[in-house]
């Protein structure tokens, strides 16, 4: 938690914010979980909202506390956007930003939108399992890992033959965790893939950095929490025996993709909402408008599914940078 209380104390420091608003939806983990203490021992009057309720209530929550720092996920922020009529009035000083990866771009267009500037974002990536992992420095463009975290960049052949081969200069981030004292972690493979991993000087010392987050390798689509291709083949076949089924993801919203020469189109909204109902909470935040509607669609039998180079029982990320 020190190392938590540090970034954020000297992200904050000179602007003024004395008010703290957490719109995290149904995150889990040790930053989110510690986060009241967290936002006390910086002097922050603190509150939250439950990803129970619908997006207007999150929207009345931000206009009648306006928080001067707003802490929350990118797919929250996304909706809260689309639903307010003028974000500035909000009054939004600083935003702390974790559970999902985002752009260069979609920051400036936020930064616009709320009337502050990009460096007043602060990005963080982080994992339930090693709580956080790196912050984003817009001063070197880079995300540097922080203290007690340790990194390794492997290729996809130590994983196994299931892999693609990655691009130039990417690698899947491996970490050592000793900052937690009763679960450290051991070589913990993240399958997130990052770009132009490599040490560089930070206020004279030698740190640990990656450029930007490509996308993830493997069968789980991280969104907070994990919805696992196991999951979603275990939806997909209570009501289809003879699916072969695709799974992509753009920008954190999911599509999956059923080829059958069974299928009915009434049975698109029972499976839809099987998938949402793997994990209840994400179920209730597309539900209250808080996340994007998970699609099913079928594709035609003289259609081609998505295919990997030797297996295609994965999760297909569209290509980006983040």
């Amino acid at each position: 938690m020190n190392i938590i209380v540090k970034l954020y104390s000297e992200f904050i420091a000179g602007s003024g914010c004395t008010k703290a608003l957490a719109d995290m939806g149904g995150s889990t983990g040790v930053v989110m979980s510690n986060s009241p203490a967290i936002f006390a021992r910086l002097g922050l009057e603190y509150e939250s909202i439950s990803f129970e309720l619908p997006i207007e209530r999150h929207i009345e929550r931000l206009q009648t506390f306006k928080p001067d720092l707003l802490y929350t996920m990118p797919s929250i922020l996304d909706h809260i956007v689309y639903a307010a009529e003028n974000p500035r009035a909000f009054g939004i000083r600083k935003m702390i930003l974790l559970g999902e990866f985002t752009t260069p771009k979609w920051r400036r267009n936020m930064a616009r939108l709320f009337g502050i500037e990009p460096h007043d974002i602060m990005v963080t990536y982080g994992s339930t399992e090693l709580g956080l992992i790196a912050s984003y420095s817009h001063h070197l463009d880079r995300y540097i890992l922080v203290d007690g975290i340790f990194a390794e960049g492997i290729a996809t052949h130590e994983l196994g033959g299931e892999f693609e081969p990655l691009g130039k200069n990417e690698s899947i981030l491996v970490l050592t965790s000793l900052n937690r004292k009763l679960f450290p972690a051991l070589r913990f493979v993240t399958y997130d893939v990052v770009r132009d991993f490599r040490p560089v000087m930070v206020n004279g010392a030698e740190r640990q950095s990656f450029e930007s987050i490509v996308k993830r390798v493997g069968r789980e689509l991280k969104h907070g929490e994990k919805i696992s291709l196991y999951d979603i083949e275990q939806a997909v076949y209570r009501h289809v025996e003879d699916a072969m089924i695709r799974v992509k993801v753009r920008n954190n919203s999911l599509t999956v993709y059923i080829k059958s020469k069974s299928a009915v189109d009434s049975l698109i909204s029972t499976i839809r909402e099987e998938i949402m109902d793997c994990i209840p909470e994400i179920g209730t935040m597309i539900r209250n408008r808080l996340l994007n509607e998970i699609e099913v669609i079928w594709v035609a039998n003289d259609e081609q599914l998505l295919s990997g180079l030797i297996k295609n029982k994965k999760i297909y990320y569209e290509s980006g940078e983040f």
